[in-house]
């Protein structure tokens, strides 16, 4: 039994069928489903903010989201669930930098449960790692981290012609996929999706920002649903260091508001664990 108290279910409002979650991760969050979603991926984001609304420090050592959660075991373990439910888990570039050290795997994410989040995936068709998916326009990413180095996942680098070209000069390994997807400075998120689908069929997209990235997915309404932890953390602001919250690059209010529908709250101590569904253009087609 794993030292760890189940989250408390304040509000559910899923009628889907469960996902087949092992006895004990079932125990410690309860049900997972997903609305049904025939002949198209459904793309989940997973975030913690504090309440003042910042998502990374911005601090030398301290730029990841452990330090906003206060390396909360529940939002390891939700993380590491949600995880374990993707077929492809999307970062951008400043997400890798600031947690340069990870996988995006489960069992590298709450490790008393690796065994778990194992049966988990098997049960669920899933017996490789999710794809790990770097998006870099520019290409000044480093090969010579563990993600690229590991061996243990299979890596796909989204990138433009330019960052192509940067990459390919660092010689990187066979085992590197490239998708030089657009000859622009920037990526669309649709162009995002389609070069993960060429590598590898999802049911499940998993995208951890950074805010960039999640402002991307917004805008092009590419997103069917945002996990967002909130940490009973003030983090505050103040003029000199950058403390971005969940979206940047992007304004929506008060012209294009993007409004959310709760779908579920969990509480684990004084953490909330908070789930809102958005208006997908993915969902019409």
């Amino acid at each position: 039994m794993i030292d760890l108290t189940p989250l408390d279910t304040l509000y559910d409002a899923g009628r889907e069928d469960d996902l087949p979650l092992p006895a004990e991760l079932a125990r410690l969050y309860g049900p997972l489903r997903f609305p049904p979603h025939p002949h198209r991926p459904y793309v989940i984001g997973n975030f913690v903010t504090t309440l003042d609304g910042v998502v990374s420090l911005k601090a030398a050592g301290h730029a990841g989201g452990g330090d906003i959660s206060g390396f909360d075991p529940h939002d390891q373990m939700v993380m590491g669930l949600l995880r374990a439910a993707a077929d492809a888990v999307i970062v951008g570039a400043g997400t890798l930098r600031a947690s340069p050290q990870i996988l995006w795997i489960a069992e590298q994410t709450y490790r008393p449960l690796a065994d778990v989040y194992r049966s988990f995936r098997a049960a669920s068709g899933k017996p490789q790692p999710p794809l790990n998916v770097i998006v870099t326009a520019r290409g000044e990413i480093d090969l010579g981290l563990p993600v690229f180095q590991s061996g243990l996942v299979s890596v796909l680098i989204v990138t433009t012609a330019e960052g192509a070209r940067r990459i390919q000069a660092q010689r990187p390994s066979s085992a590197i996929q490239i998708e030089a997807v657009e000859n622009t400075s920037s990526l669309s998120v649709r162009s995002i999706l389609e070069a993960v689908g060429r590598v590898r069929p999802c049911e499940v997209i998993l995208t951890e920002g950074g805010p960039r990235l999640m402002g991307d997915f917004l805008a092009e309404k590419q997103l069917d649903e945002l996990f967002l932890t909130l940490a009973p953390q003030i983090a505050g602001r103040d003029n000199v260091t950058e403390r971005p919250g969940l979206v940047a690059g992007k304004i929506f209010a008060p012209q294009q508001a993007v409004w959310g529908t709760l779908r579920g709250i969990k509480q684990g101590g004084s953490h909330l664990f908070l789930r809102y569904s958005f208006e997908s253009a993915t969902a019409a087609e």
